[in-house]
């Protein structure tokens, strides 16, 4: 924790005992949602390199395999599926040594239509807590995304 000699020990114990009911529930969350990724037809790791792939654009087998922390012979297993799979394609860099993965038409819609499922299962429970509470969630979620930007 940051500066902690300088705030007041209950804040401390406070933002503490929040910041584990935040990691349960995140973690609670995307196992709920984990659930509606069987429709893609392809596993959570492929899934999670394809999403690299589509928000990050095209990275090496290197840096996909950061990205995923997994290590690069793990990953060239995933790029193959995905690349079988007709989700991604291998296309030389610049200095014709390198690779470069790159999310194909098929793999960004197969992800799109993923994001689609798990965000309207969320809106899904977003909508029975009322429109009052779901403001209030998305204020919270604006302070997180804050508070974890400098992690």
């Amino acid at each position: 924790m940051k500066a902690k000699a300088q705030m007041n020990p209950s804040h401390v114990s406070d933002a503490f005992a929040t910041a584990m009911q935040l990691h349960s529930t995140a973690i609670h969350l995307l196992r709920a949602v984990r659930s509606k990724d069987r429709a893609s037809g392809i596993g959570p790791a492929q899934l999670s390199a394809l999403s690299v792939l589509v928000f990050g654009g095209e990275r090496s087998l290197r840096e996909l395999a950061d990205a995923e922390q997994v290590r690069p012979p793990t990953m060239t297993r995933i790029a193959a599926g995905l690349e079988r799979a007709g989700l991604a394609r291998r296309e030389r860099g610049k200095d014709k040594r390198s690779v470069r993965l790159i999310a194909t038409p098929k793999g960004a819609k197969l992800l799109r239509e993923a994001q689609r499922r798990r965000v309207e299962m969320l809106a899904d429970a977003l909508t029975e807590l009322g429109q009052q509470n779901t403001r209030k969630i998305a204020e919270a979620t604006e302070l997180v995304h804050r508070a974890i930007s400098s992690l």
